[in-house]
């Protein structure tokens, strides 16, 4: 069986970044949202994607969370965390819903490749994440990957990384998880 190339080149560069992955940040989120009575989370294009499966694990562990925009998405309250998914983290639909969520004192989480970015400055938590934004103005980390690919790949292993956090710090296994799957497939 012959290798697939662009795929152990794709493996190649996620493990460049994975290995970059700081645990503490994936402490630091998981705290915050254990702390919080609900989850709300966005994320644009395969971001938003990426936040969605993440959203989909929480509830899985019995976190109430909910993604914007959703029509059975609640009303944020001081009591509640907004992580939004942003590799430029410059999106303005996103920075616009985080400023919205702090001038309801909702905590802002920002997972993102650029910390000093708008969104990063008006989060009270980032988490920075090493990768190339769909620009690809990061020198930083090269990929051979279209536009923010890496990014968002190595966004779905640290949020799998957190809800592996979340799991230890509840007690949960994967059968205690699949016991909230969707059952009307």
């Amino acid at each position: 069986m012959k290798e697939n190339r662009h795929a152990a080149a794709i493996l190649e560069e996620l493990q460049r970044t994975v290995s970059q992955l700081d645990d503490e940040h994936a402490g630091v989120l998981a705290e915050r949202i254990m702390q919080s009575r609900k989850v709300f989370l966005a994320g644009a294009g395969r971001s938003g994607l990426m936040i969605k499966a993440f959203a989909m694990r929480l509830m899985h562990l019995g976190i109430e969370a909910y993604v914007v925009g959703e029509s059975v998405t609640p009303n944020v309250t001081e009591h509640d965390l907004f992580i939004i998914g942003s590799g430029s983290g410059e999106t303005r639909s996103l920075l616009s819903m985080g400023e919205k969520a702090r001038s309801l004192h909702a905590s802002v989480a920002a997972v993102t490749i650029f910390p000093e970015s708008s969104i990063g400055l008006l989060a009270d938590t980032v988490i920075k994440l090493p990768g190339s934004p769909k620009d690809q103005r990061n020198d930083e980390f090269s990929t051979r990957q279209p536009m923010g690919s890496l990014f968002e790949q190595t966004l779905l292993v640290f949020f799998d990384s957190v809800i592996l956090r979340l799991m230890e710090q509840k007690g949960y296994d994967s059968a205690a998880m699949y016991g909230r799957h969707a059952n009307l497939e």
